[in-house]
């Protein structure tokens, strides 16, 4: 069991460069990631979600009563700067609509799982960091259908229902599952030393998610890769956007970096997802929701380190 909590700790501290390496792997040898696909991916990120509600404690949940106003602010800014902040560079770009509805989609999703480990990378106020994910995640089935329905809906048919459903399943439900699990058996000690490989796990799913869609497309990245990454490098604007949001609001320096990282770290894994089993019709949206799963991990590390930079010259 040491040995898989030295792997996880080495794979969380390392997220951006194994989902690299695994995206460089499916696009020379896509076979061996072709499996992840439909229900399997769906399968994949529910793993991960059931991770993230292995995390989960009542304390957790009594963080957004304790603090409603943070968490209030959190939500807002988390579904209006992502979402809005997509649209507006589709809009100003003028992506073509396979990319626009990718972009719009990772913007219309809640906080990463990665996000909290970032946060108490940089000395964040960590309870505010779970907090924000999990009231994001828990409105999620209701939020994420009906903002990509607003924004996306004149560019692509958009299934809201359907979009409901699959959230449900695929996020709600595990998360839910993980958590009733934590507070049966949270106290037990084999349990906890399970726990501790759970951010392994959660990335090396992350990384199948990315690995499966490049397995499928990456024979077409190049006809718009750099539209991708562009795109997806101004849509890093909503970690200033965050930090400006808890400066705007009076937050202490710990909130401001735990908001910024919050806002601009999406679950990218989840719409990527969405994009596969809901706009098969739209393939580049699959591929800019996967490059922004990649941009993400590696984004908020640098910003974390940045944080970090900051305290040591003080």
């Amino acid at each position: 069991m040491k040995t898989l909590q030295k792997i996880s700790s080495m794979l969380s501290s390392k997220t951006s460069v194994f989902v690299i390496l695994v995206a460089i792997a499916a696009f020379f040898v896509p076979d061996v990631f072709s499996w992840v696909q439909g229900n399997n991916q769906s399968l994949v990120l529910g793993v991960i979600m059931f991770t993230m509600g292995l995390t989960l404690t009542t304390e957790d949940f009594k963080v957004l009563a304790k603090r409603p106003l943070d968490i209030f602010i959190g939500a807002v800014a988390q579904y209006l700067i992502m979402p809005f902040l997509a649209y507006g560079i589709s809009t100003i770009l003028r992506l073509p609509n396979e990319i626009a509805i990718g972009l719009i989609l990772v913007g219309c999703c809640p906080g990463g799982v990665s996000s909290n480990i970032m946060s108490y990378l940089c000395h964040g106020d960590v309870p505010f960091s779970v907090g924000m994910t999990t009231a994001s995640t828990l409105l999620s089935p209701v939020m994420t259908p009906m903002m990509v329905l607003f924004l996306a809906g004149a560019r692509i048919e958009v299934n809201a229902a359907s979009m409901f459903i699959s959230i449900v399943k695929s996020v709600l439900l595990p998360v839910l599952l993980g958590f009733i699990l934590n507070t049966l058996f949270g106290k037990k000690e084999a349990f906890k030393e399970a726990q501790q490989v759970m951010p392994g796990i959660s990335v090396i799913g992350l990384a199948l998610i990315v690995g499966g869609v490049i397995a499928l497309q990456g024979a077409n990245f190049f006809k718009s890769g750099a539209v991708i990454f562009i795109a997806v490098l101004l849509h890093s604007l909503g970690y200033a956007l965050g930090y400006g949001v808890g400066k705007l609001t009076g937050m202490n320096t710990a909130k401001k970096r735990t908001i910024s990282i919050e806002v601009g770290m999406q679950n990218a894994g989840l719409a990527t997802n969405l994009a596969t089993a809901h706009f098969a019709a739209a393939p580049q949206a699959a591929m800019a929701s996967a490059v922004s799963c990649v941009w993400h991990s590696i984004s908020g590390t640098i910003l974390a380190g940045i944080y970090l930079q900051k305290d040591n010259m003080q």
